[in-house]
């Protein structure tokens, strides 16, 4: 669910922080006034391209942002696009690719409307829903592990039966670098031991010298500290026998001069073992060096050389026995293909008894949307050429919009309105599978009015007890059924144009639905209606 949308710079909106609750939300204004600047703006929050023509007069840059609750916890999305066309995304204030920004957001918010790229023309979606649908997601699971165990036999095959030469070729490349790896017997690890035994040995003379000369300086050197602590301590047991209260002054000096006398010793060991060893630092800095050529050769990190390691003596022991591994693999091979194409049939039976259910459930909301002409059928195709992780299916929602027509994609349907009612039919339908939390539905009334309006809100607002629902109308048969009505409106300030987004309530909103109902002039009787269209809805 979308809690709050904020928007910067965006066309005629200067500043906007919008919050929004769970339910149907109708947004409602003029034409022009901006409703589909804030569709935009939110399309663009969700990996939508963007265009300069959106920055604000004098701004140097625009800014969208949403936080979106999902499954219990909260995500903050954030898109910048700057006058020079540079755009910036960021998913809970870190910098992020839009590509992976847009993949998040596919799973939070939904657009539907005569413009908008919509999620469910596309065969991808199309399964999905279906799956959800008609409870096969177990079944999809199984025919992904069947496929996964089908991919990897198949791989290790085609390894095996490379032609003599290739695999001569490939056995004395791998002998040679697993000969090298042996040799050098790289060890995890291994590189920040080195390291950091490295400073000692570059500097084991300058350490001695240090090293000799604190000792001095506490212990051996005239007028040393271990000297000064021990005239100190005389005169404090002469204190202490005077007035015994100078005794914790005498204890921490004792342990100011054991510590200083430990110190000492310590010293006294360093700087007697503390020699240069030149052939030690050579040796260090010849295997960091030959570590340094292995990382460039098999991986970027010595822990990649050392699984490189493994890699290549499992590879390099399959090729050697691959006369016998070969027989052994091709058979367990046709049994996952086998088990693969059983999970294939198994799914597709689902699907196409699922397919069948969810025809005649969107059939029976077409009627109330005043589509009831229309025919939906969800083809459910098994290709066996087609074999993949999602099984053997190819999946394809159409429809004959009017008697007589043929049955076609969903994607090639021409009308805008239209489109936006079998969509909200199939939303309808598919509520409980679909997990996005929040849908966008603009002008979905376009080209309706009257009866037809009133079965877009009745809809809109069963759907709005699932999800989260936003919805931007030029009806009052729609706009009344929103559990929050917000109206947007244009206003002149400081010689600027902005746009302006207020929540209406009691009066206000009975303004707002009569205007719509009557025009420009609001009426007495439009009043009414007005009040009548809320008291029943």
């Amino acid at each position: 669910m979308l809690e709050r949308l904020s928007v910067r710079n965006f066309a005629v909106v200067e500043s906007l922080d919008l919050e929004l609750g769970s339910g149907l939300s109708a947004f409602t204004g003029k034409t022009g006034a901006g409703k589909s600047i804030l569709v935009s703006a939110l399309g663009y929050l969700a990996g939508g391209r963007g265009t300069t023509d959106w920055l604000r007069a004098g701004a140097s840059r625009l800014e969208v942002a949403g936080r979106f609750v999902s499954d219990g916890r909260t995500v903050e999305l954030r898109r910048e696009l700057d006058a020079d066309g540079r755009s910036r995304a960021f998913v809970d204030g870190k910098p992020a690719a839009v590509a992976a920004l847009s993949r998040l957001a596919e799973g939070l918010v939904d657009f539907h409307g005569q413009h908008e790229h919509q999620t469910l023309v596309r065969p991808a979606a199309q399964l999905e829903l279906l799956d959800a649908f008609s409870g096969a997601a177990a079944k999809r699971e199984q025919m992904a592990q069947a496929w996964r165990r089908r991919k990897e036999l198949s791989d290790q095959l085609a390894s095996l039966q490379m032609s003599g030469t290739e695999r001569q070729r490939r056995l004395d490349l791998l002998r040679f670098q697993a000969s090298e790896l042996e040799a050098a017997d790289p060890r995890a690890g291994e590189e920040a031991e080195l390291e950091a035994e490295l400073p000692r040995l570059k500097h084991a003379a300058r350490l001695a010298e240090l090293a000799a000369e604190a000792y001095a300086r506490l212990y051996e050197a005239e007028g040393s500290a271990e000297e000064q602590l021990g005239a100190a301590e005389r005169s404090l047991d002469e204190m202490v026998r005077l007035d015994p209260a100078a005794g914790a002054a005498r204890e921490a000096l004792g342990r100011a001069r054991e510590a200083a006398s430990e110190a000492a010793s310590a010293l006294s060991s360093y700087k007697d073992s503390e020699a240069s060893d030149p052939e030690r630092l050579d040796q260090l800095l010849s295997r960091l060096d030959l570590l340094g050529k292995l990382k460039r050769k098999y991986g970027g990190s010595l822990d990649e050389v050392v699984a490189s390691r493994s890699r290549l003596e499992a590879e390099l022991e399959r090729l050697e026995s691959h006369g016998e591994r070969a027989g052994t693999v091709a058979d367990e091979l046709a049994a996952a293909e086998k088990a693969a194409r059983a999970a294939a049939e198994d799914l597709h039976k689902a699907r196409a008894k699922g397919a069948k259910r969810l025809c005649e459930r969107v059939q029976a909301e077409f009627a109330g949307l005043h589509l009831g002409k229309a025919r939906l059928s969800v083809c459910v195709e098994l290709d066996d050429e087609a074999l993949g992780p999602t099984g053997s299916d190819r999946v394809e929602f159409l429809l004959a919009a009017n008697p007589g027509e043929p049955l076609k994609p969903l994607r090639s349907v021409a009308s805008g309105g239209e489109l936006s009612r079998v969509m909200l039919a199939l939303k309808t339908v598919l509520a409980e599978a679909d997990r996005v939390g929040t849908l966008v539905f603009d002008e979905v009334d376009a080209g309706v009015g009257g009866a037809v309006g009133s079965a877009v809100g009745d809809r809109l607002a069963a759907l709005g007890r699932r999800r989260q629902v936003l919805v931007v109308t030029h009806l009052p048969q729609v706009a009344c059924r929103a559990a929050v009505h917000f109206e947007v409106a244009k206003a002149v300030r400081g010689g600027r144009t902005q746009t302006r987004v207020g929540r209406l309530e009691g009066e206000g909103r009975v303004e707002a639905l009569a205007r719509m109902l009557g025009g420009r002039t609001v009426t007495e009787a439009g009043r009414r209606h007005a009040l009548e269209l809320l008291e029943t809805k």
